[in-house]
């Protein structure tokens, strides 16, 4: 999921047949690339685009004030010439000159500001605008220059969520100020500038791209003029296809199985790239199960006490996973692991049973648990399947198992449709409050009705904290407060990035890097 934040956020929340000519790939970059992916794009409009399918489209069609170029998670600017600090809670970007949208309207300060007024006042439950939590209001100063006002000073992150689905630069011109553009609107009118135009799309079947000219960013100059991106329904015909030769690379996502297989193919060469994948269960805390808020607390107690973390990346994910004990990786700065001291690194069913007797919870529990059958890859049935039976060998659940495909999924969990459910993140940016704040911050994305003013105040805290001990110091803290006292939602498993090309492919290693963001500018055969 979901895609999608930064240190920023914290302040912010506070206050996917055949391809007919792509793919004969000549090495000067003019014969193209055909790349698939089980994903699915959820939007093209990014009010309402918060996951990792969409993010792949916005990547490539829009500039964004700042970007990671390639192999760099520090925000450069890319539709803006500079950004600063003008003042503790004024942060000002000055605008290249002569930039246009495809369609050939102007970029200006404008532009800027409407793409963020637009996407506050949208705030589509599916889309990303709580990361913008800590805008007040953007102003234009000149038809180059814009201003954002930040409603909590000394935001240590509001550059990096610039480069995040809150961030793109879309044409007012073009785009309505009030609701959402359908993905025809959207490709129709182009009011879009990033590296590459769309120039056929079917939609979650095939997209098909080609370089723009207009482009002066970051990203650089793309190295193959055009790119194909084919959805498929299974990672068994993603990697049919690859091992064939029919696609150049596959992305997200392959299983355990596919990629120990891929690894000992020679004829095709598989990359990984640094982690940051979290996946974990979201309790809604209005319709799950228990009477009062401590019954609540008890019933997420217990879950958490029941499920067996090493068994699902050992016998499930084959080591590709590995387990999470915390609320930020492992291996990112301001990692702790606060739920394997409070519930067990293993089950615990005297534990579990006491945090349920204690609060008068009688058991067993009826849990209505949903998971994602496309989304997170073809491995979820097998994963949800074992956490069914390690909570019901407890003898304290009973567990009703559903799963629902990725866009009704997107729809049905923020209405309230499921009172718990699988979510996975694929973070924005590279901090540790992007698994914080778009969590668990006011307005957060995951519309499970959580908020806690403490938290809330952490968020403030730990994001607008200049020093860099004091501040992993304080996300330690949260981390241990969620865990004990909250538990809004239990990790399970943190991974890593992997894509899989044929062995002509170049600049796959460039792209899988800690920004999270997957570009075709570098990408050549």
């Amino acid at each position: 999921m979901v895609k999608k934040y930064v240190a920023a956020v914290g302040i912010a929340a506070v206050v996917a047949a055949t391809l007919a000519g792509c793919g004969s790939g000549r090495t000067d970059g003019a014969g193209g690339l055909v790349l698939g992916t089980t994903d699915k794009i959820f939007s093209l409009d990014p009010a309402a685009a918060y996951d990792n399918g969409s993010l792949l489209v916005e990547t490539q069609i829009y500039s964004y004030l700042l970007n990671f170029a390639p192999g760099d998670t520090t925000p450069k600017p890319d539709a803006a010439e500079k950004c600063e600090f003008t003042a503790p809670t004024v942060y000002t970007c000055k605008i290249k000159s002569g930039l246009t949208f495809a369609n050939g309207n102007p970029l200006t300060a404008n532009s800027v500001k409407f793409s963020f007024d637009r996407m506050v006042a949208i705030n589509d439950p599916h889309g990303p605008a709580s990361l913008l939590g800590n805008l007040a209001k953007t102003d234009v100063v000149d038809d180059l220059t814009v201003a954002f006002t930040l409603k909590v000073a000394d935001d240590q992150t509001f550059p990096t969520i610039l480069p995040t689905q809150a961030g793109p630069i879309v044409d007012e011109k073009v785009f309505p100020a009030d609701r959402v553009a359908t993905d025809d609107e959207v490709v129709a009118a182009k009011g879009y500038s990033g590296p590459y135009t769309i120039s056929s799309y079917d939609k979650n079947k095939l997209v098909e791209y080609q370089a723009n000219p207009g482009y002066q960013g970051v990203l650089g100059t793309p190295r193959t003029e055009t790119v194909s991106m084919k959805y498929y329904a299974t990672s068994d015909n993603l990697k049919l296809d690859l091992r064939n030769g029919a696609i150049d690379v596959g992305y997200r996502s392959f299983t355990p199985t596919d990629i120990d297989s891929l690894r000992a193919d020679s004829s095709v060469k598989v990359t990984d790239g640094p982690g940051g994948e979290l996946r974990y269960i979201v309790f809604n805390m209005n319709t799950m199960p228990g009477a009062t808020p401590e019954q609540k607390l008890a019933v997420r107690k217990a879950v958490a006490s029941s499920v067996d973390r090493e068994a699902l990346a050992t016998s499930v994910y084959k080591g590709t996973y590995q387990p999470a004990y915390g609320y930020v990786p492992q291996g990112m700065t301001g990692a702790a692991e606060p739920l394997k001291q409070l519930y067990g690194a293993r089950p615990d069913k005297a534990k579990a049973a006491k945090f349920l007797a204690d609060a008068g919870v009688s058991t067993p529990v009826t849990l209505n648990l949903q998971y994602n059958p496309d989304h997170y890859g073809s491995s979820s049935s097998e994963e949800y399947a074992a956490v069914k039976s390690q909570l019901e060998a407890s003898g304290l659940f009973t567990v009703n198992l559903q799963s629902t495909e990725w866009v009704t999924y997107q729809k049905e969990r923020a209405a309230d449709g499921y009172p718990l459910y699988q979510f996975g993140w694929f973070p924005d940016f590279p901090d540790a409050d992007n698994y914080l704040t778009p969590f668990f911050g006011p307005n957060n994305f995951l519309q499970s009705h959580f908020e806690n003013a403490g938290v809330t105040a952490q968020l403030t805290a730990e994001a607008t904290e200049p020093d860099r001990a004091e501040r992993i110091a304080l996300i330690e803290k949260l981390q241990t407060d969620l865990a004990q006292n909250h538990l809004p939602t239990l990790p399970l498993l943190s991974g890593k990035q992997v894509a899989v090309s044929r062995p002509s492919v170049s600049g796959v290693d460039q792209t899988l890097d800690g920004s999270f963001k997957f570009r075709f500018t570098v990408l050549s055969k």
